[in-house]
């Protein structure tokens, strides 16, 4: 639906209220939000990617040499991953990493 057909049926749409919590796009506040949001999809996929091996946290930190706290820690969104560790571990999932900009 459209901005004007949601609000013609006293709709909110999802983009109205992440800028109402969290400022309109461009803002420091919104910038941080995505970037959390962004955390989280590459934890949740990495989780997914894993589960689907069958393997534990601590399997794949032994295959790729790290340890079950710095997966679990990607898993979680909490830690700000580079691109090269980001690859290494889905690499050692069996998977590739592509990157695309928008």
């Amino acid at each position: 639906m459209t901005q004007e057909e949601l609000k013609a049926i006293g709709c909110t749409s999802l983009e109205e209220l992440i800028a109402e919590d969290f400022g309109e796009v461009g803002t420091p506040e919104r910038a941080e939000f995505e970037l959390g949001c962004d955390a989280f999809i590459i934890g949740e996929r990495l989780k997914a990617e894993r589960l689907s091996q069958g393997m534990t946290q601590q399997q794949l930190a032994d295959k790729i040499g790290t340890k079950k706290s710095f997966i679990s820690r990607i898993e979680n969104g909490r830690v700000d991953i580079q691109l090269s560790t980001l690859s290494r571990i889905f690499n050692g999932l069996g998977r590739r990493v592509a990157v695309t900009l928008m």
